[in-house]
This record gives C-alpha cells, structure tokens and sequence, in this order.
C-alpha cells in the first residue's frame, strides 16, 4: 500500500521546527509504526487508515513532559503531511517524504 515505508518529516510545534522519522506499516484498515524523534522512539498501533488518509496516537516525552500526540495526514506519492495536536499544549502541522 502507499502508506507504508519510512518516512523523514518535520514537525511545526509551538516552539520551533523538530525533525522526526516515521515508519507506517498497513495491515487492511489498520495502521501501525514507529515515531522517533531526538528524544526517542515510540512505537504504535490502533491507528486507522482510509484510502491515503491517515489517523494515529503516540505517546511522545517532550520539553513539557509525557504528552499524547494525534496525528492526522494524507500521502501523496512520496509526500505526507497533515496536523497534529500536541496533547493540551496546542498543535501544529507536519509534512515529509518518503526515505
């Protein structure tokens, strides 16, 4: 499927750009993978896909502490992007290409 692979994206958070690896892996309508940033890596599931849409949670330690991330995306070819709530401290978008 279109979705899965590797991903390099950045995200746009309230205190700056922050560069982020993806992996997504497909099984049906069932998405699962890998978020790492300079502060580790989280792995996932329970997320969702619709054609090239795409929805997950992962939890994330950031500056503020332990939050929960929700994303939500489409691909397009070897790009992808979308937004993301940053738990209660607001959200931002993110953008990428395949690796």
């Amino acid at each position: 499927m279109a979705v899965d692979g590797t991903w390099n994206i950045t995200l746009s958070t309230p205190m700056g750009d922050r560069p982020a690896q993806l992996t997504l892996k497909t099984d049906g309508n069932a998405l699962s993978g890998t978020f790492g940033s300079e502060r580790g890596s989280q792995e996932f599931s329970g997320g969702t896909v619709d054609g090239n849409n795409v929805t997950w949670k992962t939890m994330f330690s950031g500056a503020m502490g332990p939050m929960e991330l929700t994303f939500t995306g489409t691909v397009d070819g070897d790009t992808i992007g979308g937004t993301v709530q940053f738990g209660a401290f607001g959200s931002g978008t993110w953008k990428g290409t395949r690796a």
